[in-house]
């Protein structure tokens, strides 16, 4: 019978191992917090964009749109973010960061700022660097691909 497959150095898997590893740690530095990446990433990208409208926001933060009114009404819950519905359009849900959500966001740069270090650290500074920039193209690709998709 042959060999099995190597699952151990497919890239598949070892995106998702780095996931969770980077998860686990996000979680262990914010933990006082209470708060999720994905709850962390929406926080900021109100920052930059607020009154963003939920499914545009979805898509900014990779999240899927089916399930991120749930997240969204969580950090309602807390006072961090605040919906209303759209002037001209009421379907649309806009969002914006509560002046609460804007100090927890604020206060949780720190943690969130040794969460990236830890997860580079084992690596020297070149590979550091490399590993970003390969991530970041091949996201990026990806991204593209889909939107071709979406065109087609």
């Amino acid at each position: 019978m042959g060999k099995g497959f190597d699952f151990r150095h497919a890239p598949g898997h070892l995106i998702r191992r780095a996931h969770q590893v980077a998860v686990a740690i996000f979680m262990e530095e914010t933990a006082a917090y209470e708060v999720t990446p994905v709850q962390f990433a929406i926080l900021n990208a109100l920052l930059e964009d607020p009154g963003e409208d939920q499914v545009t926001l979805a898509r900014k933060v990779a999240f899927d749109a089916a399930t991120f009114g749930s997240v969204i009404g969580r950090l309602e819950a807390r006072g961090w973010v605040r919906r209303a519905a759209h002037d001209n359009d009421r379907r649309r849900k806009c969002l914006w960061v509560t002046p609460e959500g804007a100090e927890a966001a604020r206060r949780m740069k720190r943690a969130v700022g040794k969460v990236q270090a830890r997860i580079l650290a084992p690596l020297d500074e070149s590979d550091r660097e490399q590993l970003v920039a390969l991530l970041d193209r091949l996201v990026a690709a990806h991204q593209d691909l889909a939107a071709e998709g979406e065109e087609a």
